[in-house]
């Protein structure tokens, strides 16, 4: 064969054994590394506490709640509404000649909410907590006079009973004294009557025939007409 020929062949087979150039626009993207299994992602803080939702929170900082009423408060949109407005009230109750009055009340009552821990339902216990607070000061900035007092005789008459109700409150109350006690209870469900309930009271009317549940004394009563 030609020696020529040969030559020529010899060269056409080795440019056939040489790669083709990649083109880098059409390359094949470069996968990163997976993590080492040592890499975990940061956690998250969790926020110092629960957030309350569709709420506006109370009147204090949660991030500074000193105890569980106030970590329960600020965790509870209802609770929270309650504390806002008591927070409004004793503001206002703050201007006057009773001042210093008010705040010892106020440090008592907080003491009195703080121990809400230790109730059977201390959300329940919470809740009454507040909304006694809020009658008190509604009462104590009312002006003019109130609701007449009604009068009743009992089966045991060795102690008065009257009841104020109050219709113009949210939720409606009712200011109990029996002898020299005294509690604010709230209007409750009832299929007859008038019906008002807080943990150890339940006072129900109907027809001028009513019985008092009263911390542990249960009395049946009739109006005085």
């Amino acid at each position: 064969m030609n020696r020529f020929v040969l030559i020529g062949l010899g060269a056409l087979a080795l440019a056939a054994c040489k790669p083709t150039p990649t083109d880098p626009a059409k390359a094949p993207a470069t996968t990163a590394p997976p993590a080492a299994a040592s890499e975990s992602p940061r956690p998250v803080p969790a926020p110092a506490t629960p957030p309350v939702a569709g709420s506006e929170g109370p009147s204090f900082d949660c991030a500074k709640a000193a105890n569980d009423a106030e970590k329960t408060v600020c965790g509870d949109p209802r609770l929270s509404a309650l504390d806002r407005e008591l927070a409004a009230l004793y503001k206002a109750a703050q201007t006057g000649p009773a001042e210093l009055d008010v705040a010892a009340e106020q440090r008592g009552w907080v003491k009195g909410r703080d121990a809400c821990w230790q109730a059977v339902d201390a959300n329940r216990c919470l809740v009454e907590s507040y909304q006694t607070r809020i009658v008190e000061l509604r009462l104590a900035a009312a002006n003019g006079p109130g609701p007449t007092p009604v009068k009743y005789t009992c089966d045991d008459a060795s102690k008065p009973l009257s009841v104020v109700f109050h219709n113009e409150f949210d939720p409606q109350a009712a200011v109990i004294r029996l002898g020299r006690d005294q509690a604010i209870a709230f209007v409750a469900p009832s299929a007859s009557g008038s019906r008002y309930t807080r943990e150890g009271v339940e006072f129900w009317e109907h027809q001028g025939e009513a019985t008092l549940e009263f911390y542990g004394t249960r009395l049946s009563c009739t109006v005085v007409r």
